[in-house]
């Protein structure tokens, strides 16, 4: 019988961010002990003071951590079948629950965005995951697993990482957060044959990972909107957008009836014109302190009520990771306490931050959906 005694946790994160990632988890749990690691892919060992059964709900507060699973082991051979019996066998199913889903996914090849490669699904790990959903079953006479597909809250998920062709990696974790769901903790899209950025991607993560109350009919100012792929995720969801960017937007946005340009730099707009705005995103390509320049005087007018927002913090090198938390205590400053960073799976060198005013009004909303 296997014995289930886990002794590290393993987690994936954007190509380049591995070191990032190190500190950031080191300085947060000084008791764990970096082990293996590749780019996009870092292994942790657990101190022992760690219950094991609660590893597998660990809450990281990792920016940079896309998901995290708790390791039961690797496999590395060159025939998949072999390597799927071999991870099976090795399996404590006796000891862990029922595992309802089969995540499978690979490291990160590249920065996303780069040579058109985009983190996420992909025929081969689809295919991987629908023979090992099948082999479990025939091994466990249990239903077959559901295969790469957003797990239920508190479902119990297998993960797979091809950290190379020929090397796999496994473990398990149950689902909690949102992005916890997500294969590979990442948000399964493609860009649309009518998108005009990737932006597009980025935005229809961070409204799923985030999930502000946002409604149809709400206006959002989006500062740095050029050449609109962000707009164009918000128009498709019901929403007024005011575009604020003094580069041309792509005629199919301004041609929306919904959207106004606003041609102009942020500091350029008269704050009066805000006041009408529920909500703000910003993604320009400049510092972060320039970002947060160009918000705050919005924010703080007394004839402006932003409920909420999303801000892409560019990180022109690494080093500024290690500012975070005096950017975020800047936007606290600004009367908004309920604060969330995430490096999203589409985002390249850089970090979404979620802000609200209140948790209240997400409870509000979540209520009203139950009803």
């Amino acid at each position: 019988m296997t014995i289930y005694n886990p002794q590290y946790i393993f987690c994936s994160c954007q190509h380049g961010a591995q070191n990032v990632l190190k500190n950031e988890i080191l300085a947060a749990w000084p008791d764990f002990r970096l082990a293996f690691s590749r780019p996009g892919f870092v292994t942790f060992k657990i101190p022992e003071n760690i219950p094991a059964n609660s590893l597998s709900t660990l809450n990281l507060n990792s920016t940079f951590t896309r998901t995290s699973s708790v390791g039961l082991g690797k496999v590395s051979h060159d025939d998949p079948g072999t390597t799927i019996r071999t991870m099976l066998d090795q399996l404590p199913l006796d000891q862990i629950p029922t595992l309802k889903h089969v995540h499978v996914w690979e490291r990160d090849s590249a920065l996303p965005g780069t040579r058109d490669f985009e983190p996420g699904r992909n025929p081969l790990t689809d295919a991987l995951a629908s023979q090992i959903a099948i082999a479990l079953a025939a091994k466990t006479g249990q239903p077959p697993a559901t295969e790469n597909k957003i797990a239920k809250v508190n479902d119990a998920i297998l993960d797979v990482v091809l950290v190379e062709p020929n090397q796999w990696w496994y473990g398990w974790h149950q689902a909690t957060t949102t992005p916890s769901r997500w294969p590979g903790g990442i948000y399964s899209i493609q860009l649309p044959p009518q998108a005009v950025s990737r932006s597009y991607l980025k935005m229809e993560e961070a409204l799923k990972w985030a999930r502000l109350p946002i409604q149809p009919g709400d206006l959002v100012a989006e500062i740095g909107s050029a050449p609109g792929g962000s707009c164009q995720s918000l128009l498709a969801k019901g929403l007024r957008v005011h575009g604020i960017d003094p580069a041309e937007m792509d005629p199919s946005v301004l041609n929306q009836p919904n959207f106004v340009h606003v041609r102009k730099k942020a500091a350029q707009v008269r704050r009066i014109e805000f006041s009408g705005v529920k909500w703000l995103t910003a993604d320009a390509n400049v510092t972060p302190n320039y970002t947060l320049d160009s918000v705050e005087p919005i924010v703080t007018h007394d004839q402006v009520n932003i409920r909420g927002m999303l801000l892409t913090l560019k990180l022109a090198n690494w080093d500024l990771a290690s500012k975070l938390p005096v950017y975020l205590e800047r936007i606290r400053g600004w009367g908004y306490q309920y604060i969330r960073t995430r490096q999203l799976a589409f985002n390249r060198r850089e970090i979404c931050v979620a802000v609200m005013k209140s948790r209240a009004s997400r409870r509000i909303k979540r209520s009203r959906k139950k009803k």
